[in-house]
């Protein structure tokens, strides 16, 4: 029996799980919090996924490992490859002034043709680009760019300043789905555009070295006798440990919602609705954010006074629509469509419609909505749908799996509750070490039966706001 370990380095905390090539089975599992907030010392990833591997028995007996982590973000190295400063997330959105200046410089059908999508502020270019502004001294000793999980294999391996190894960093490795997030790379050639980072660092990048782009199947030597994995980016990776192939759409309803779908066509949307990306088979991943989700169902229920149950109890017992009324629920403010300063609007408020009912079901209705729109954008740019998993912990949910049926136009499957990106990293592990993808099992949970109510995307959209507004 071969053993291999997958790594979710997410946004909160580090997930391993160990797991049996053969039957696919999660033998052993550890976990580690990181730390809070938007800039974090990349080191501390580095001690919580020791202290996960720790929690999962070690990895003595491990043959290959493959870690996935939080798209984009900066991890800026000098020429020793000591860290600059602390990396800068996602969801750090100081960037968002230095995106927009990156598009109003090339524009959006440029960046599109070149990179499959539009800068945003959590696009790696896009904090290059603030870090030239705002810290002008650090970003001259800027000579090397990683992401996040970029980084933490290299850790992995041995590399750093103060590491067996050394800074070495030509040995920094990626792969296609990381690379397809930083504004900077081609996913359709394979191949950096360094033109593209100038202009993000306002400087010469021509020694700049950036990660190599490995293979589906390749792999680089890791700690003692086992091999490492490219890697991925975190939705590429769940796209891995869902099985996921043509056809197949995945709703993932955490903090925030999003949608991907894989498919064999790239996609090049200007409107920046889309952000066209590619996953870690050798397919791509168009994918669609939003800011709001499971985050709109704890917030309503609290409101109610009630526990997840009987949030779920109420939204059920509510008729499909909700009597009228509808959530706009951009209680954060909106990515897709971008509207970083909206607000939450309750519409359709009669006397009639004003129960806790259709409060409830409002809200995940509202929710529902702006992610199937995010799947009529993928669809319009030509990827073809034929299911929808529906993943993330409201998923759980009998109301949002049940009411998901009506809202998609499309056979909806919940997978039974899982690491879906651990487990998609310890695919790729396994199909490092075999050279074979592996086709392990995924459990469902449950199959709503479909019944598509136009009534509630109907009303939904006779309410939405829209970006001009």
């Amino acid at each position: 029996m071969s053993l291999v370990l997958g790594v979710d380095s997410s946004t909160q905390s580090c997930k391993v799980v160990i797991v049996d090539t053969v039957t696919g089975t999660v033998v052993r599992s550890g976990r580690a919090a990181h730390p809070a907030g938007t800039e974090v010392d990349p080191e501390a990833w580095l001690q919580a996924l020791r202290r996960a591997v720790a929690d999962a028995g070690g990895m003595e007996d491990v043959s290959a490992i493959s870690i996935a982590g939080q798209q984009h973000g900066l991890v800026a190295l000098d020429a020793s490859g000591a860290v600059i400063r602390h990396a800068l997330l996602w969801n750090d959105t100081r960037s968002a002034p230095a995106a927009a200046d990156l598009v109003a410089e090339r524009g959006t059908e440029e960046y599109a043709r070149r990179t499959g999508s539009v800068p945003v502020a959590s696009f790696t270019a896009a904090k290059l680009r603030w870090l030239a502004d705002a810290e002008p001294e650090n970003a001259v000793r800027v000579a090397a760019v990683a992401l996040p999980h970029d980084w933490l294999t290299w850790r992995l391996r041995g590399y750093g300043p103060d590491a067996p190894h050394g800074g070495v960093l030509d040995e920094l490795v990626t792969d296609r789905s990381e690379a397809s997030g930083t504004s900077y790379f081609d996913s359709v050639r394979g191949e950096y555009d360094r033109e593209l980072l100038t202009q993000a660092l306002r400087r010469d990048t021509a020694d700049i070295v950036l990660p190599r782009v490995l293979g589906v199947a390749d792999s680089v030597a890791g700690p003692g006798d086992t091999i490492v994995a490219a890697g991925a980016g975190d939705n590429a990776a769940a796209a891995l440990g869902l099985g996921a192939a043509l056809g197949d759409v995945v709703v993932s309803l955490g903090t925030s919602g999003t949608v991907f779908a894989v498919t064999d066509v790239p996609v090049h949307d200007a409107d920046g609705i889309v952000a066209g990306f590619a996953d870690a088979s050798g397919l791509y991943l168009p994918i669609v954010t939003t800011l709001n989700a499971a985050r709109v169902f704890d917030a309503t229920a609290a409101l109610l006074g009630v526990d997840q149950a009987e949030f779920s109890r109420l939204a059920l017992s509510a008729p499909a629509g909700a009597d009228g009324l509808v959530l706009q629920p951009w209680f954060e403010g909106e990515r897709t469509p971008n509207l970083p300063d909206a607000t939450a609007t309750l519409f359709g408020l009669t006397l009639g419609s004003t129960t806790r009912e259709n409060l409830a079901r409002a809200a995940i209705e509202g929710v529902l909505c702006g992610l199937a729109e995010g799947l009529d954008a993928i669809r319009v740019r030509g990827v073809a749908v034929r299911r929808v998993l529906l993943i993330g912990g409201a998923a759980r949910s009998a109301a949002v799996a049940g009411i998901a049926a009506q809202v998609f136009d499309a056979p909806v499957v919940v997978p039974k509750p899982g690491e879906y990106v651990a487990l998609g990293a310890a695919v790729q592990a396994a199909w490092a070490l075999s050279g074979e993808r592996p086709t392990w099992p995924v459990p469902v949970a449950t199959v709503p039966v479909p019944d598509t109510r136009p009534i509630i995307r109907d009303r939904y959209a006779s309410h939405r706001r829209q970006p001009d507004q």
